[in-house]
């Protein structure tokens, strides 16, 4: 059984296999940073953006506060760390295997990575402005 219900339509995602020395370097938000893309926003039309960050250097200063404008953003750390900072007080250094969800218009701040981080990151959609914002007001 594939899961396909008979009648039904396929959703408009396309099949994509991305073998890592293929997928080109895109431009990206960092120049410390380095992005792979994966495929996925022209598989999924817009629906999905996956790509690959790897460092170039570590972060030589923080990023300075900024939201997304998307859905969500979700990162999983695939090799190093990476330290960030979030408006309602989290902070957190997460490495290898861990997993942040950051919800569309959320505050942050990259305080600080290692020289070799490499992180998988997927957007929900796959066009995700940035914009540079004020620090929180905090209480």
């Amino acid at each position: 059984m594939d899961g396909i219900v008979a009648g039904a339509s396929r959703p408009e995602i396309k099949l994509i296999v991305a073998k890592k020395d293929e997928q080109p370097f895109v431009k990206g938000r960092r120049k410390f940073f380095r992005y792979r893309d994966l495929g996925v926003q022209a598989a999924t039309g817009g629906k999905l953006r996956a790509q690959v960050m790897e460092a170039i250097t570590g972060m030589t200063e923080p990023t300075g506060w900024h939201t997304h404008e998307c859905e969500a953003q979700f990162i999983y750390i695939l090799k190093g760390w990476v330290e960030l900072e979030f408006e309602d007080g989290t902070r957190t250094r997460s490495g290898v295997g861990d997993a942040i969800l950051i919800p569309g218009g959320m505050k942050h701040n990259e305080i600080a990575t290692s020289d070799d981080v490499e992180i998988l990151e997927l957007s929900i959609p796959g066009d995700m402005a940035t914009r540079a914002c004020d620090p929180p007001q905090r209480e």
